[in-house]
């Protein structure tokens, strides 16, 4: 007997996790919400620039029930010291990886996320906060940043 890959995610049956800390990969994820059922599939968009997950991924369990509890149990505790969102995955979730996730580099030490909003919000409506990538030990900026904007 063979079992064939899914070619489509169940959509019931998958959560979105957010607020993932930059050290959080796929098989932490799965461990971690195998205690709330049976994992299908775990995703987490990687940017295309320099290959980092976006702080947030996709579980899918096997039923839509799994689902609910890991929603239940899982949300908001602390995972490397952040607390995670987990909530059901919305079809407007699953493309934000496609979205217009823009590139922003040759940062001046001195910029910070407030900045970048007041000045790239003039261009479009922005998502999220715009992300400038911090040295995890120090917390100074790399010099570079990302800004998701939401499509018309």
């Amino acid at each position: 007997m063979t079992i064939g890959v899914m070619e489509e995610r169940n959509q019931d049956a998958t959560i979105y996790v957010g607020g993932l800390d930059e050290k959080v990969n796929e098989s932490i994820l799965w461990e971690l919400f195998l205690q709330a059922g049976p994992v299908v599939n775990v995703h987490m968009p990687k940017d295309r620039i320099n290959m980092q997950h976006q702080g947030y991924g996709f579980v899918e369990f096997m039923t839509e029930e799994d689902a609910d509890y890991a929603m239940r149990i899982m949300n908001m505790i602390k995972l490397y010291g952040k607390p995670i969102r987990v909530n059901k995955a919305s079809a407007n979730q699953k493309n934000l990886d496609i979205g217009a996730n823009i590139f922003i580099g040759n940062l001046d030490p001195e910029v910070d996320e407030k900045l970048l909003y007041d000045t790239f919000s003039a261009f479009g409506v922005i998502l999220q906060t715009p992300k400038i990538m911090r040295d995890p030990e120090t917390g100074n900026s790399k010099g570079y940043a990302f800004i998701n904007f939401a499509f018309r």
